[in-house]
């Protein structure tokens, strides 16, 4: 190809793309231009909604009901709103649309697009008033028919009403006067209402069906609710009280300390509690009474528990008071004896004061332990505090004996172990005596060429450790821990002359069993004969262990494997 032909196909496509780019910009620019016209035309729109024939519609209604000074006011005043909104505000608008539409033309965006901001908010700020204005006029407009519903369904109400009282009049006998007198309000209301009507007087309407809802809407609650406060107020809660004045008396005479429940006070703040909600009653207020009256029954229920818990409680502090007596008065007979005795251990264990410390300490926990059962008993005695409260007192105080009692139990198992360890002692002694004798025995029963050197040294040491022992026994005071010390020692150096001698006859054994089964091949084999001569020269030297090896590899010449049958014919 030559570079006139590249440069003309570049060139070309240079162009095309060139082109290509332009008629991109072009097509995004009509498409923004576009989104523009529409945000323009769709302002224009909302703003031409604004004032809609509803607006004049209402206003309409309102000049033809316009019957007294205060309505005739309010119209003059939504007119004048109205008016200003068309006269002012949406020429304003307009002229605000217009400018938009000539920085549009003028492709000034930048302008173009804070103005429709600015605009937006404008025409809805707008929309807001008249959407305002409007339901302000409806209010009037449609209110014979709104407040024509809300009488019908207040005529159902109060016809319920009137049905219950005159169907249960005697329920309602404790408010007739001031339920009749309500009922003749609310008459005298629905007739007001039609007056009012007739003449329009709408802003008056409202009035007098608000105060219809009101007293209707009490009625229906008082209709409810003085059932439930003449049982409870009058029936319940004073039954309730009797019975718990009758069981709290006879409970003082038995001794209960029922103070910390205050119980008179509480009934004669609930008898002024009754005598209010009553007088509230007469006068068709019921808020909150049935709330206090539940609250006070409630509490008074609660009192039959209170009164259940102390009967219950009372037995279970006579229970701690007869237990912890006689458990603490055994408890302190113990240790006081081991009191008494421990200067003696002391002496015979060689313990410290550190070390018999806790038997003065349990000693004084125990005497604070009888000092505080004695307080409680005091109180019991002198009705200070209800059973309840006694009966935690006694719980903690057997809690501490409980403690207490571990304590020196575990003093006297530590004690009485020092005891122990003397007499285990004395017998091990016994024990390690006789197991010498046998060492001592074995070696006189097998009659060796040569006893091992080791043995002596071994006895020697044993015998040493037992005298040391038998020393530490008939000192006073013995220390245990020397003891124990002591008795470690000799038992292991008695085991080690046990086992020492034990070990060597038989390997003396065995190299002697080996020998003489051996002769018998001495005469065909040379060389056995010579194994085995070492091997008699080594015994008679005591040297077993190094006869029974010259015993057997002589005789593993003849016979492979001899050891293990020798071993066998052994055990």
């Amino acid at each position: 190809m030559s570079r006139e032909t590249f440069l003309l196909i570049a060139g070309s496509y240079y162009v095309i793309t060139m082109i290509i780019v332009v008629i991109v910009l072009i097509l995004m620019n009509k498409r923004y231009r576009k989104k523009l016209s529409n945000e323009i035309n769709l302002l224009e729109r909302d703003k031409n909604l604004i004032i809609s024939s509803s607006i004049l519609s209402e206003l309409n209604k309102v000049e033809a009901l316009v019957s007294n000074v205060e309505l005739k006011k309010k119209y003059k005043s939504w007119q004048k709103r109205f008016e200003n909104i068309r006269d002012k505000e949406i020429p304003k608008i307009t002229d605000e649309i217009i400018e938009l539409q000539n920085d549009f033309n003028e492709r000034d965006y930048n302008k173009l697009k804070k103005g429709l901001i600015d605009a937006e908010l404008n025409i809805n700020y707008l929309k807001t008033k008249a959407d305002f204005l409007l339901d302000e006029i409806r209010e009037i407009t449609l209110s014979e028919e709104r407040n024509r519903e809300t009488i019908i369904k207040l005529k159902a109400d109060y016809r319920e009403i009137k049905t219950i009282y005159n169907n249960n009049e005697k329920d309602y006998e404790i408010i007739k006067t001031p339920l009749e007198l309500q009922f003749e309000n609310v008459d005298k209301l629905f007739s007001a209402f039609e007056i009012a009507m007739e003449k329009n007087e709408y802003l008056e309407v409202g009035k007098i069906v608000k105060a219809i809802d009101d007293i209707i809407g009490n009625l229906k609650i008082v209709i409810k609710e003085t059932k439930s406060i003449v049982s409870m107020g009058g029936i319940l809660i004073p039954k309730r009280i009797e019975e718990i004045n009758s069981i709290y008396h006879k409970m003082k005479l038995e001794g209960y300390n029922l103070d910390y429940l205050n119980i008179e006070y509480n009934i004669e703040e609930a008898n002024k509690k009754i005598q209010d909600i009553f007088s509230r009653l007469n006068v068709l207020n019921v808020v909150d009474s049935i709330f206090e009256l539940k609250t006070m029954l409630d509490y008074f229920d609660s009192l039959y528990n209170d009164f259940d818990k102390e009967r219950l409680t009372k037995n279970l502090y006579e229970e701690y008071k007869r237990s912890i007596l006689l458990k603490v008065s055994k408890l302190e007979k113990i240790n006081n004896e081991l009191y008494r005795k421990i200067d003696d251990i002391k002496y015979s264990y060689d313990l410290t004061d550190d070390e018999v410390l806790v038997i003065s300490e349990i000693k004084e926990e125990f005497a604070n332990i009888r000092a505080s059962y004695d307080h409680v008993v005091e109180m019991e005695r002198n009705k200070t505090l209800a059973y309840s409260r006694l009966n935690k007192e006694m719980e903690i105080l057997n809690n501490k004996l409980t403690k207490g009692e571990e304590k020196l139990n575990l003093a006297l198992r530590t004690l009485g172990s020092l005891k122990e360890d003397e007499l285990r002692a004395r017998d091990q002694l016994d024990e390690i005596k006789d197991i010498l004798s046998q060492a001592k025995e074995k070696v006189r029963s097998y009659k060796l060429p040569v006893t091992p050197k080791n043995y002596y040294v071994e006895l020697s040491e044993a015998t040493l450790a037992i005298n040391e022992m038998v020393k530490e026994l008939d000192k006073r005071p013995i220390s245990i821990k020397t003891l124990n010390l002591r008795v470690d020692t000799a038992r292991d150096l008695v085991l080690k002359v046990y086992n020492t001698i034990n070990e060597t006859i038989k390997t003396a054994k065995m190299a002697e069993t080996a020998i003489v089964y051996g002769n018998r091949y001495r005469v065909n084999n040379k060389d056995v004969d010579l194994g085995l001569i070492k091997a008699e020269n080594a015994f008679y030297k005591g040297n077993f262990k190094n006869s029974l090896e010259n015993a057997i590899n002589a005789i593993n010449i003849i016979e492979p494997g001899i050891h293990e049958r020798l071993l066998e014919e052994y055990k």
